[in-house]
């Protein structure tokens, strides 16, 4: 079994794709796909997510507000992702995070937004999932002085240098993949891959973004989760079989699933 440890399921027409969210987990199903972790980009996607994961028992949902939001919109407050966060379909805080790559000018908002969400996550005790780009320092300090290292959590998409990997992986936290990694000029992230160990990856999709070879420039699904397990066999000379049992091991122990 495979698991798209992050997929943004009430976006998946975003790109062109279906709309159709039962047809689009009826073909990743189909294609050895046994669980999905839909993540929230905001509030109100949030509560629509869980409304999805109530009809369908393979769904498992992280609430919270991406970074990258019009910095007008209210800071989402603890008490609001901890309301969203009691539904027993919620198993992690986020996506959360910094990106000063498109909006370095939101730094403060994101700032603020993220500590909200590390001590939400550290109030009930759930792992946080994080979005991190051109904010490497910003992004582990906050970790380390507002999150739970009990808990941990996820770097998802993961693009950064082993450096930044390494010291997440001391914070407690997974890595996970998306299919960048199958990209043509990705070979320095390849590199991280050989470098993360087994127990600590992750795979997703991002869907509808991000689509692997050799589906790039087509909007993404989560049955595309294969093409990214593949390569993190190719790179770490594994089966997927294995790639599969553990990747899904690990989603399964971070998120209290076991």
């Amino acid at each position: 079994m495979l698991i798209d440890s992050h997929c943004h399921l009430d976006r998946l027409d975003l790109l062109g794709g279906s709309a159709d969210v039962d047809e689009v987990l009826c073909a990743a199903r189909q294609r050895g796909v046994g669980r999905f972790l839909a993540i929230g980009v905001d509030l109100d996607s949030s509560r629509h997510l869980i409304e999805l994961a109530a009809r369908h028992p393979d769904i498992s949902v992280s609430v919270g507000a991406h970074p990258l939001q019009d910095k007008a919109i209210a800071v989402p407050e603890v008490e609001q992702l901890l309301g969203l966060a009691a539904n027993d379909r919620v198993v992690a805080i986020g996506e959360t995070g910094l990106d000063y790559y498109y909006s370095a000018a939101t730094s403060h908002w994101q700032k603020q937004s993220f500590i909200n969400h590390l001590e939400a996550a550290k109030q009930i005790g759930k792992p946080v999932v994080v979005h991190t780009r051109n904010a490497c320092e910003d992004t582990l300090e906050l970790i380390a002085t507002h999150g739970c290292r009990q808990r941990g959590g996820v770097l998802h998409c993961f693009t950064e240098s082993w450096e930044m990997a390494e010291a997440a992986l001391a914070l407690n936290f997974y890595i996970s993949f998306s299919g960048i990694i199958t990209f043509a000029n990705a070979e320095a992230l390849r590199e991280v891959v050989k470098k993360v160990p087994l127990e600590r990856i992750l795979v997703e999709t991002d869907s509808p973004w991000l689509a692997p070879v050799p589906y790039r420039g087509k909007p993404n699904v989560p049955a595309y989760v294969v093409e990214v397990a593949q390569k993190v066999a190719a790179i770490k000379q594994l089966s997927l079989d294995e790639v599969a049992a553990a990747t899904s091991d690990n989603f399964q122990r971070l998120f209290g699933l076991m």
